[in-house]
């Protein structure tokens, strides 16, 4: 056989190779046994030969879908997802290759995120723990736990499965966004529910935004430098971001529950600013305005003095930042001396009420404790008045938590009383109140509830939180 010849063949026979080898591929999160959002425009992806031509076809319509792989070797479709039901759907994706997935649901898609209070799992322990574990046979809610990674940019693809739920697989879920999807699922007839786990014990929420969005501010690049090193997690602006976050955009999801904000108390008054840049690059990256709930910390006592109530004020004022947020409050659930309080089952019924009040229209559920709105000085007392502050009462020492500021910014412990929904707040060491607060420690743990026995959020009118 002439050279040429011989290498004519060769070249044909490492083309017939490569192109029996150029499969068709999806990212990892798109499998058997995922819950797709239902009554929804879902973006389906992957990864292909350049000009490969890619067929989907679904159980639940007779379309077929037809696209080919760009020259950077990617492809997209966009389904349109039936309604939720306990009926179990395939999707063919046909290139060089075929890739069946089967056993998918149409439901409710929640991503959870934030440190070890929303990672914490049974195997760890919480209250009733054995018996939440023992009755979790519930097959049509799915379980996607993303692995822990890190990367200096934004990555294609992260590592995790699919797995129903049951006894064996929410044992090392998160507590609480099983809770949430199990309450969630019972008050909307049962609908499947698919929750992706994100969250890293003791990541600072630096890590969960956009590099970007911290070194281009002076400010924020700066209170991120507070940060120490630490063993059990990375501290750099955008690594879990990257290699966590940014490979599921823009997976369609119905919202968010965040957890997280105990490490941030190294640097606690810039924590709304962060939080508010967070959600806008998610919203933006998921390309949807999903809705975005988060618990506010509870009381410790490793915090120091005011770390812990800094943080949770700055919780509290991100709710004006961010549209469509809700806070969920855990002071009265917490435990001063364990950064991880064990009844998780409050804490993610709460999360459950509040979505399903504010995203699914049950407004006869619960949605927050009282949040101060406002103050007014007459007669050299103060009146504070509360967002959700019906059928104000108190437990405990809460209304000896009220402090008043005199006019050089000094605080004094104050007297209080409950006058309708509404705590009238008066000392006699301050003739002309410049200001007032309550609960203003790390460790406080307030006692002011309103009719829905929901607590009280610490708050300061101090514009510098100190």
């Amino acid at each position: 056989m002439r050279p040429a010849k011989r290498l004519l063949t060769f070249l044909s026979f490492i083309f017939i190779i490569g192109t029996a080898k150029a499969n068709v591929s999806l990212p990892e999160f798109f499998s058997s046994h995922m819950v797709l959002q239902q009554n929804s425009e879902v973006k389906l992806w992957g990864w292909g030969n350049p000009t490969e031509k890619v067929a989907v076809t679904t159980s639940w319509s007779t379309d077929t879908l037809h696209t080919v792989a760009s020259n950077q070797c990617k492809w997209s479709v966009v389904l349109s997802t039936p309604c939720g039901s306990q009926q179990a759907h395939t999707i063919t994706i046909q290139g060089y290759n075929t890739i069946i997935l089967d056993d998918i649901l149409m439901g409710e898609v929640w991503l959870l995120s934030g440190q070890s209070n929303m990672e914490w799992c049974a195997r760890w322990g919480f209250n009733n723990a054995d018996e939440v574990v023992n009755n979790a046979n519930r097959p049509n809610i799915r379980l996607f736990t993303v692995s822990r990674r890190t990367a200096e940019n934004p990555i294609m693809d992260l590592k995790g499965n699919w797995k129903a739920c049951s006894p064996e697989t929410v044992l090392d879920f998160s507590a609480i966004g099983y809770i949430f999807g199990r309450t969630l699922q019972d008050s909307l007839d049962n609908v499947p529910v698919g929750l992706i786990n994100t969250a890293w014990g003791g990541s600072p929420i630096e890590i969960w935004v956009p590099e970007e969005e911290i070194t281009q501010d002076e400010y924020l690049l700066e209170e991120s430098k507070k940060l120490e090193d630490m063993a059990w997690t990375a501290r750099e602006p955008g690594r879990a971001y990257n290699a966590m976050i940014a490979p599921l955009m823009p997976l369609n999801i119905a919202g968010v529950l965040w957890y997280q904000g105990e490490t941030n108390a190294a640097n606690p008054l810039a924590y709304a600013e962060m939080l508010q840049n967070l959600v806008e690059s998610w919203r933006e990256g998921f390309q949807k305005d999903f809705p975005f709930y988060y618990a506010q910390i509870a009381p410790w006592n490793g915090y120091g003095p005011a770390a812990g109530a800094q943080v949770r004020e700055s919780q509290r004022r991100a709710l004006d930042l961010i549209p469509d947020a809700g806070m969920v409050v855990v002071s009265d659930i917490g435990d001063t001396v364990d950064i991880h309080p064990r009844n998780k089952i409050d804490a993610g019924i709460r999360f459950a009420n509040l979505a399903l009040n504010k995203t699914y229209g049950k407004e006869e559920l619960p949605t927050s404790g009282p949040l101060y709105q406002f103050y007014s000085v007459a007669d050299k007392k103060v009146t504070v008045t509360f967002e959700h502050g019906e059928g104000l009462y108190a437990d405990g020492p809460a209304l000896s938590q009220f402090e008043v500021r005199d006019s050089t910014g000094t605080w004094y412990p104050a007297k209080a009383k409950i006058k309708k929904n509404t705590v009238e707040v008066y000392s006699k060491a301050v003739k002309n109140p410049k200001g007032v607060r309550f609960a203003w420690s790390s460790t406080a743990t307030p006692g002011l509830f309103n009719k829905d026995h929901l607590p009280a959020s610490c708050f300061t009118t101090s514009e510098d939180m100190k």
